[in-house]
Formats: structure tokens, C-alpha cells, sequence
């Protein structure tokens, strides 16, 4: 009998122009917390959907407790004992936290065709407790925030009393805070003998939680390392192969030209009161604990959200946002958290999506799309920006999150806009391209773009901002300069319910 609760070999998978997996292995202990990390598309996702049953395998063998399976759908892997957090939210945003987290195993009633939705949410109330998280059972989904759903995806996956519990990007929406929770509920699970697979772009968590760590790279196995060994340097190389060096780039001079300024804007209790002004040529980065108002900030801004009060000027002049395409005109882009959800047509190809937000421009006057055009523009930004994808005729969906979000860029690029909205721009992206990304964003700036960027890392913050401004409950409680700026006073400011009489000179 083996004492391996999963053993992956010579694990092949080809989807359409993309050599995912080569020969690939994995293995699991019970009770042990396995990280899995690689660069985006080095094929830890798709080699653990193959466990989870959502991809089949070309060739490979899988042993589960010892014994060989074939785990040919979800249903399969989960009858096993086999349960996946994916890093894209697989919820029904229509029903409830309950709903989703029972959805398919709800209490009956009587008769039994009727559902006991007391029971339900009992239920809900009793596991949400259990894993002490702050979640409504009642509330719909749709209406949470991402690192809500994240902790629903939780939930949900930890209600199924699994054996073996992958979870793809967990903490990537989550808080400081959030993240020990977690990490406490991942302790107590490897007591009762579940073995987890972590996996994770933010190599500092490395040492925090995982006994080993499996380093890919495309699509092949690289190494095994007890934590011990698994300095962040080594791993590092061992996933890209080079060294990616972390020290504060150059950041370019910006210009003393307000390209946006924002008065006494007010939504709810989200946005209240909140003034700053925007540079040509600066990153202003926004700071702040998850529920401050950074993103309800930046919504309204770019018009997805109906401000109460306030005012908007664009280049000096006053400006009458009402709606996304409104900003657009005015030459601002907002590249949303979510890119999946709302800045990529995932369905559509490269080309249609680099093309999509000013595809009016590439119409003949027959009212024609000129093809030729935007193959042209979308085949430049490809090499502009680096994007690698076999053509720009390939899905969006297929590509990799860090190439996902260079499809995002060069979208607003092509569109021709001058100031930038990046909401977590890096998140769900690893080291590597992370790299890339602050790269572009420098090289954006010195073009002289404004960049309005919001991060819930720290690191990243301070790395790429000339200022920042940091919010609480909805208000904007400070302004730091970035070349002095620390972690502990951002913190001091993402806390202080009140704003501060006079912000720390820019």
C-alpha cells in the first residue's frame, strides 16, 4: 500500500495551438500542504484540473490511495474525495451564499421535491461559524465582493469533507487578515489528515504554510523541494529559468500637468468626499484594506457608477461621465480586477479583443470591418507587448492571466487613452510577470500616461507609485510621497476612520 494519496506521471495534455503539459508528475501526502507554483502557463492549473476531472488527460496514469483511477469528470473526482478551488469563481451570482454552497446537495423537505431552506441556511450558518468566516447565508452573491466570493469558494469546497483539496490562487482576493483565517482553517485540515495543494504566485506564503513545494515550467516537471531548501531565490530561477531581479526600478520623472482631478466626489457610504489630482506622466498608486472604496472610487469615475455629488475634470475641463463609454471618449480606461469577467470577451480572439473598445475606427465607409487593418494593429501590440500567444486568432480564454491582462492593455492602448485605471493589476499573476507588467507600466508613464493604480500588496505599491493616496471606509484619510512612503504609515492611514488634516507633502 502506498502512502501517497495522489500520484500523477507522465501526464500529457494538447489543447488547440498549446502544448499545455509534456510528461508531467505530481504527488501528495495525507496531511501535507503541497505548493505548487510556475510561471503563468507553466501548467499547474490544467495538471490540477486534470485531478479535479474538469480536463481529461492524452496520456499519464493518476493513482489515488494507491490504486490507479480514471477520473473522466467532477462528479468522479468528488466521489473520490478530490475538491478544487478554481482561481476563476465558479458561483451562481443569482443565488445565495447558501444556494451556492449547497447547490446540488440542498435539504429536502416534505414532500421531497420541496427544498428546506431553513435547514439550508441553518446549515450554512453552522459551517460559515465553523470556519469563523463573516459571511451571510442569505446574501446573494452577485452582491459580494470578490474576496467575499473567494471565502463562498471556501466554504463551499470545505463543506465536501474532502481527502485531497486543491485550491488554485486562494489568497490572491483575500486581506492580511482574511489570509491567516485561511491559513488557520488549511492547519487544521492537515490535523485531520487532508492533504492540500496550494497554489500560489505570492512565493513569501511558501514558507508560512506548505511542507514541499513542485516547481513547472512549461508545461514540465522541474523539481521537488522540502520548504527547508525552497529559498524564494531558487525557486524563483527554477521557475523562469533566469533571475528576475526585485529592486525598485527606475521610476520616470512625471510631469507637473494635472491631466485629472476629481472634487468632492460622494457614492454611499463607499465614496465619500474624495478629492485628488492626477499627473501627466505619474503612477498614482491607492491604497487601502479591502471595503475602503478604491475600486466603488474608480467606477465612478469611469462611469460604471452613478456618483451622488462631486465633480470630474478631465484636462482642466469639467467632464459629464454617465456611463463607461463617456470616459472613454474623454480618453480614460479602467482595467477592471476581474479581467475575466469584465475586460476580456474570453469566447472572442486575441485580435477581436485588442480591437474591441474602438472597433468604430477600423469600419470602412461601406460599414465594413477592415480585417486587414486589425490584424495589422493587433499582430503590433502582440509584439509591442510581448504577448505570447501562438497567433491573434487564439481564444482569449486559452492564454495565461498575466498574458490575459497584456490582451487588456493593449485593448485600452489601441483605444488611444491617456489616463490608465489598473484595479490590482498584477493579481493572480506570477513573479515573472509581474516583472513584465511593472516594466510596461513604467515604459506607459515615461510615454506620458497617467496611471491610476490600485494594489493590495504593499510591496507593490510603494515599488511603482510617485504618490499615494490611502482610503478608509470611504474616505481618503492621507497622501504619502512614494519615494518615502513605508508600509506602516499606509497602514496607519488604511485604518484612520477620519481624514488627516494636511496630507504628508507629495
Amino acid at each position: 500500500m502506498s502512502d501517497l494519496l495522489v500520484e500523477m506521471t507522465g501526464i500529457t495534455k494538447d489543447f488547440p495551438g498549446v502544448h499545455a503539459l509534456a510528461d508531467a508528475s505530481f504527488e501528495l501526502r495525507p496531511g501535507e500542504v503541497h505548493a505548487l507554483v510556475g510561471e503563468n502557463g507553466a501548467g499547474k492549473s490544467t495538471l490540477m484540473k486534470i485531478l479535479a476531472g474538469v480536463y481529461v488527460p492524452d496520456a499519464g496514469e493518476i493513482r489515488f490511495k494507491g490504486e490507479p483511477v480514471q477520473i473522466s469528470n467532477p462528479r468522479t473526482a468528488l466521489d473520490l474525495g478530490i475538491s478544487m478551488i478554481h482561481q476563476e469563481l465558479n458561483l451562481a451570482p443569482h443565488l445565495t451564499v447558501a444556494q451556492n454552497i449547497f447547490l446540488g446537495r440542498e435539504p429536502r423537505g416534505r414532500p421531497r421535491f420541496l427544498l428546506d431552506d431553513r435547514r439550508l441556511n441553518r446549515q450554512t450558518r453552522e459551517l460559515i461559524d465553523r470556519l469563523h468566516l463573516k459571511l451571510d447565508p442569505t446574501a446573494r452573491v452577485g452582491d459580494l465582493k470578490i474576496a467575499q466570493q473567494q471565502m463562498v469558494e471556501i466554504a463551499k469546497a470545505l463543506s465536501l469533507n474532502a481527502a485531497v483539496l486543491v485550491m488554485d490562487e486562494p489568497t490572491a482576493a483575500l486581506t492580511d487578515t482574511e489570509i491567516d483565517e485561511l491559513f488557520r482553517i488549511i492547519r487544521d485540515l492537515r490535523t485531520d489528515g487532508v492533504g492540500v495543494v496550494h497554489i500560489s504566485h505570492r512565493l513569501e506564503e511558501l514558507k508560512q504554510i506548505s511542507d514541499r513545494v513542485t516547481v513547472m515550467r512549461d508545461g514540465r516537471y522541474v523539481a521537488t523541494l522540502d520548504i527547508a531548501d525552497a529559498s524564494i531565490p531558487v525557486v524563483i530561477n527554477m521557475m523562469v529559468g533566469r533571475t528576475i531581479y526585485e529592486e525598485a526600478p527606475d521610476i520616470p520623472v512625471r510631469s507637473d500637468e494635472v491631466v485629472l482631478e476629481v472634487r468632492g466626489l460622494s457614492r454611499g457610504r463607499m465614496v465619500r468626499d474624495v478629492s485628488f489630482v492626477l499627473h501627466r506622466g505619474e503612477i498614482l498608486g491607492v491604497a487601502g484594506l479591502v471595503g475602503a472604496g478604491r475600486t466603488e472610487l474608480v467606477r465612478a469615475i469611469f462611469g460604471a457608477d452613478r456618483p451622488e455629488s462631486g465633480e470630474i475634470l478631465v484636462h482642466g475641463k469639467p467632464a459629464a461621465i454617465a456611463s463607461p463609454a463617456d470616459a472613454v471618449q474623454l480618453g480614460i480606461a479602467y482595467l477592471s480586477e476581474d479581467r475575466k469577467r469584465y475586460g476580456l470577451a474570453l469566447g472572442l480572439d486575441v485580435e477581436t479583443n485588442v480591437v474591441l473598445a474602438s472597433l468604430q475606427t477600423f469600419v470602412s465607409s461601406l460599414g465594413r470591418v477592415d480585417t486587414r487593418r486589425t490584424r495589422a494593429v493587433a499582430e503590433q501590440r502582440v509584439q509591442d507587448l510581448g504577448i505570447k500567444t501562438p497567433s491573434v486568432r487564439q481564444h482569449a480564454r486559452n492564454l495565461s492571466g498575466g498574458t490575459q491582462q497584456k490582451v487588456v492593455i493593449a485593448k485600452w492602448l489601441t483605444a488611444d487613452t491617456d489616463i490608465l485605471i489598473f484595479d490590482e493589476p498584477t493579481r493572480g499573476i506570477d513573479v515573472g510577470a509581474k516583472s513584465e507588467i511593472y516594466h510596461l507600466l513604467n515604459e506607459l508613464a515615461r510615454d506620458g500616461k497617467a496611471i491610476i493604480m490600485i494594489s493590495s500588496e504593499l510591496p507593490e505599491i510603494l515599488r511603482m507609485s510617485h504618490r499615494i493616496i490611502v482610503m478608509c471606509e470611504g474616505r481618503l484619510t492621507g497622501e504619502l510621497s512614494g519615494a518615502t512612503a513605508t508600509q506602516e504609515a499606509i497602514m496607519t492611514l488604511a485604518t484612520q476612520r477620519e481624514s488627516v488634516a494636511e496630507a504628508i507633502p507629495a
